[in-house]
């Protein structure tokens, strides 16, 4: 299997970088010109991975025609705001031998579509695509350096899960198969915003209670919108959902997280954006998540109080408090015998 990987940031060139390890031969597409050429003179890309080598077996490009020519499996890690361009520039390219996988985790603004919807409705004028997602807890670094990692790959098409899952996994890298798109999606790129209030928590030294309580109170607000847009309930108990949402709430090489600290300490939207080199995908999926959860009339609290905070201006203290003082309620719906 021959093998390309759409997108030069951090993810995209870690994955390059481990599927290089396992002896695939694999393509990486950089768009930037800067970061291309510098990965030609290093074989590295010391702008969003820097410290690593990649083997021999990953080739670079600038040109999207070359970079999927002769390739079977083109992965997509492109930011969720690039995604249509990108499929649009790759749908003259591709065809239905391929097996086509995203690795965003982001809903895409305007349509608040999910990345494989907007891949079925750039690619099917072309021809019937085959795709698949993969999500999970697994911070780019960690994954090149090696930590074990477990992951998982959704497809409406379990053969192609599956042999993808076989060519994929290593004894550092664990991939598991789903047929939930939908909930995988939404579990990973909702969970960013959840996140940003974790980061908020962080700023303001409430402790881990809080963080606990986040968490917790986070997973059902993803579960209840996931489930109201056609997910599977157990999807948020697994490695999408609160392997994830855990990960990217507490680790500090979360951006998402490192978004939330900064409005925390104090700092404006515009100046922490500005500093950062790659996208924290939960700033724009806050605004998805509130205008999804108003379309379906689904309660989602901490994810609004995210929203007042980035797009209203709300001081993050008072954010906090007001989640803590809603009307009280029952944990879950009381059967009644």
């Amino acid at each position: 299997m021959k093998v390309s990987v759409i997108g030069g940031g951090s993810w995209g060139s870690a994955f390059a970088l481990y599927l290089g390890r396992l002896n695939i031969k694999t393509k990486l597409w950089i768009r930037e010109k800067d970061i291309y050429e510098e990965a030609l003179r290093y074989k590295g890309n010391r702008t969003f991975l820097p410290g690593f080598v990649f083997p021999a077996l990953v080739s670079f490009f600038n040109d999207m025609k070359e970079a999927v020519a002769s390739s079977d499996i083109v992965f997509i890690a492109v930011p969720s705001k690039f995604c249509r361009g990108v499929y649009e520039e790759l749908a003259s390219h591709l065809s239905s031998n391929h097996m086509i996988i995203s690795l965003t985790k982001g809903i895409e603004e305007k349509s608040l579509k999910r990345m494989s919807e907007v891949m079925e409705e750039v690619f099917s004028p072309f021809f019937v695509p085959r795709i698949a997602v993969l999500s999970g807890p697994s911070f780019a670094k960690e994954v090149a350096d090696y930590h074990p990692t477990a992951v998982v790959l959704a497809s409406k098409d379990q053969e192609m899960a599956k042999k993808l899952q076989h060519l994929i996994s290593s004894n550092t890298f664990r991939t598991y198969t789903s047929d939930d798109i939908i909930g995988v999606e939404l579990a990973g790129a909702i969970k960013n915003v959840i996140a940003i209030a974790a980061g908020i928590s962080d700023a303001l030294q409430f402790g881990n209670n809080s963080i606990a309580a986040l968490i917790t109170r986070g997973i059902a607000e993803v579960t209840r919108l996931g489930v109201k847009l056609g997910a599977r309930m157990e999807t948020f108990a697994g490695l999408a959902g609160i392997g994830d949402l855990v990960l990217t709430c507490t680790g500090k090489l979360s951006r998402n997280r490192y978004t939330g600290y900064e409005l925390g300490k104090g700092k404006s939207l515009p100046e922490i954006v500005s500093t950062m080199k790659m996208v924290a995908e939960g700033i724009s999926t806050t605004l998805c998540v509130h205008q999804l959860a108003k379309r379906e009339k689904v309660e989602m609290p901490i994810c609004e109080q995210i929203y007042q905070v980035l797009y209203k201006k709300k001081d993050p203290r008072a954010a906090l408090q007001d989640l803590m003082m809603r009307k009280l309620k029952s944990e879950y719906k009381i059967r009644k015998e």
